[in-house]
């Protein structure tokens, strides 16, 4: 198997979802063979199903043992299931989160040894996928654990944007206790260095929202932007990160201000995800930046109700699988430049020479 190509590992997600849909619809067409090789973590058997569901009879899967007998010109499957596995599209069931984690683990497993480049995950459901295996509020968390170093954030990266959040998957009654000058630099760290690694963007600018309606007008709607978030980006300055704010989400948002920087850090995840998806939905990835691994997803759920009727988006998707294997190049090619850099002169010696 060529090594040039990079090795794009997918997660089939809840096999009664649209998972199976938005990876035929973004495989189909030949040309992804020459960016990179497909391998799907799930189960032939199922995938047979979805094939039959959708009436799709012009895609073949390619059934592999390891990733190592991958062909280069072919999407690839790795069987993760007993072959006596059931689908029921549409609904909600532990065979369904039970599936979803198996695929997940074996990936994540040939992910962290290096034989796979990325992953890109199908969407799972967050309740049914909850065992003594896999207690946590999503993808994002679990692969924290995995990876077992660094500051998983959720980044949602779209042409027009890019927020991250410091309350990730939080109740809404304990948001405010997550707001530390810890926690919002530790986010801020790894969302400057994820957009010059990931994104090679030199110097960074980052929005940062505050916690409350008009970021606290000066106290009067709470204290916490002057308490905690102001502090915290005089710290980050120091630091040599640009972040400014505490900006108002309504008014950022509003008036297109956020066009105005490559990224923004929301408090919390609505705060974040809900504008993101009305400007976004349909074209948004969710990005796993801060681990030594790459990690992408839609942006949409299951679509348990849409479930088998070929009428699911797979543009989130397709988007998924480009933008890992683009942060993929970009490290590569941001590792060997920070390893070979150019040579500096000193101005002063180079007039001296002439």
């Amino acid at each position: 198997m060529s090594e040039e190509k990079i090795k794009v590992g997918i997660t089939h997600g809840d096999i009664n979802g649209i998972g199976y849909e938005v990876i035929f619809k973004t495989l189909a067409d030949a040309r992804i063979f020459e960016s990179f090789v497909p391998i799907i973590y799930g189960s032939s058997k199922v995938a047979a199903y979805h094939r039959k569901a959708l009436n799709i009879g012009n895609f073949s899967l390619n059934s592999i043992n390891s990733v190592k007998d991958a062909h280069t010109k072919r999407v690839n499957i790795i069987n993760c299931l007993d072959d006596n596995i059931r689908v029921e599209l549409g609904k909600s069931t532990s065979i369904g989160g039970d599936s979803a984690f198996k695929a997940l683990e074996m990936a994540v497993k040939d992910l962290k040894e290096g034989r796979i480049d990325v992953l890109v995950t199908a969407p799972i459901n967050k309740e049914n996928i909850q065992s003594e295996t896999f207690s946590f509020p999503g993808h994002t968390e679990y692969l924290h654990q995995a990876a077992g170093e660094g500051e998983a954030l959720m980044l949602m990266v779209s042409d027009h944007m890019k927020v991250g959040v410091v309350a990730g998957h939080v109740p809404m009654k304990d948001v405010v206790s997550k707001i530390t000058e810890e926690s919002i630099m530790k986010k801020l760290r790894a969302l400057n260095h994820s957009l010059q690694q990931d994104f090679s963007i030199r110097k960074p600018r980052i929005a940062v929202l505050g916690l409350n309606p008009h970021a606290g007008d000066g106290g009067v709607i709470g204290s916490e932007e002057k308490d905690i978030i102001i502090p915290t980006l005089s710290k980050a300055k120091e630091e040599g990160i640009m972040a400014l704010g505490p900006y108002p989400a309504d008014g950022l948002f509003g008036s297109e201000q956020f066009k105005n920087f490559d990224a923004i850090l929301a408090m919390y995840h609505d705060q974040g995800l809900a504008p993101f998806k009305t400007l976004t939905f349909s074209k948004g990835v969710n990005f796993t930046a801060g681990l030594p691994f790459i990690r992408t997803s839609p942006d949409h759920g299951t679509a348990f109700e849409i479930a088998g009727q070929d009428k699911a988006n797979a543009d989130s998707f397709k988007e998924a699988v480009y933008l890992a294997v683009d942060v993929c190049r970009n490290r590569k090619m941001n590792i060997n430049l920070s390893k070979n850099p150019l040579k500096s002169y000193d101005i002063n010696e180079l007039e001296q020479k002439d």
